[in-house]
């Protein structure tokens, strides 16, 4: 019976701990993002769910997580995007969308 009743507590541990990474890695990126003067925000959503507004035009998107690179998806076109210290993003080298700051 205490055999049983130690396995029964490391599973729950387990899956307790499961549950944890996986929303710690998910929370890290989720909020809005925004450069500057606003012209472009990234609402980063639950669920791989995002959307990407440029110049008042907005996109429904996916995204994907690896380490501190968010790549979202906008109807095939792929965006990555590198998650910085700070918790801002900054867009692929030369491109427009420069750095996006996260809003509290």
């Amino acid at each position: 019976m205490n055999h049983m009743l130690v396995r029964k507590a490391l599973l729950w541990s387990v899956v307790a701990l499961t549950i944890l990474a996986a929303t710690a890695c998910r929370s890290k990126f989720e909020g809005t993002y925004s450069n500057a003067n606003g012209s472009i925000m990234l609402e980063v959503k639950s669920g791989g769910k995002a959307s990407l507004t440029i110049m008042g035009e907005t996109a429904e998107c996916t995204y994907t997580v690896d380490g501190n690179q968010l790549t979202v998806d906008c109807k095939g076109d792929k965006t990555v995007f590198t998650r910085h210290d700070d918790e801002s993003l900054t867009g692929p080298p030369g491109s427009m969308i420069g750095a996006l700051r996260k809003s509290k």
